[in-house]
């Protein structure tokens, strides 16, 4: 990997999300999710760290003790305040580049993160994602739940200084991409046959669980370090799982 960047992927977790509390820490293969996703984030080649970002709650003590037990860096701050939270953890921790990733998404597959950071440093833009958040009804093209947004932490303490409403603060980079006036940015869309814009493998209800455990206890136990495709190939072949949470609303900022 050129240049001297230092890389911090940062996985936001916590305890008390709305929808389904605990979520980060339900089991699944005998581990936790989170340590499901810390083991796939892991094999990325272009990151070089990984930082939980949790909130300084006493009901997160146990993510800051599952981060510790997984080998991994842990940062807390404001459960509301996301973005200083996510900034903060970035500069305790000297990343040149974030990649903000979210703890409901255990299933993501490495490769995208790879694929993101190569991009960002060949553009030399202050963000990339590889979902377009100004366009849903035409780029959300891979499967909800694999987002990987990368911008340089300069970019987002400047961001930090320029905002104070309550959706930025809580949605990391919205600042950023909603002000083309003030940043470069750049989306990347997904390849053919990773396209699925109408499946949704992010863990935010109990009906997401039951989808997400499916996939490990099928896939996992085969190929631990199964990818994307494999993924998609086996909710085509079950669409009775891939129907669990087809009736979830989905937030979209």
């Amino acid at each position: 990997m050129p240049g001297k960047d230092h890389i911090i992927a940062t996985i936001e977790a916590r305890m008390t999300s709305t929808r389904l509390p605990g979520k980060v820490l339900r089991e699944c293969q005998g581990k936790s999710m989170l340590a499901l996703m810390v083991e796939r984030v892991r094999r990325a080649e272009h990151i070089d760290g990984i930082v939980v970002a949790t909130t300084v709650n006493a009901t997160d003590d146990v993510i800051v003790s599952e981060a510790e037990k997984l080998g991994v860096e842990c940062f807390r701050g404001s459960e509301d305040n996301v973005m200083s939270r996510v900034l903060e953890a970035s500069k305790a921790h000297r990343a040149d580049v974030i990649v903000e990733l979210t703890g409901d998404c255990p299933l993501m597959d490495p490769a995208l993160i790879d694929e993101a950071v190569k991009k960002y440093l060949e553009c030399g833009v202050d963000y990339l994602s590889n979902f377009n958040y100004l366009s849903f009804d035409t780029a959300e093209t891979y499967p909800i739940g694999c987002s990987v947004q990368v911008f340089g932490t300069e970019v987002l303490d400047d961001a930090f200084k320029r905002t104070d409403d309550p959706l930025d603060l809580e949605h990391v980079s919205r600042f950023i991409y909603q002000h083309l006036d003030l940043y470069s940015v750049k989306f990347i869309g997904a390849p053919e046959h990773l396209r699925a814009p109408d499946i949704s493998i992010t863990l935010d209800t109990p009906e997401d669980y039951q989808l997400i455990k499916a996939v490990f206890d099928h896939l996992y136990p085969v190929n631990p370090e199964f990818i994307l495709g494999d993924i998609l190939e086996f909710l085509q072949e079950n669409p009775e799982i891939a129907a669990l949470n087809q009736k979830i609303g989905r937030v979209k900022v």
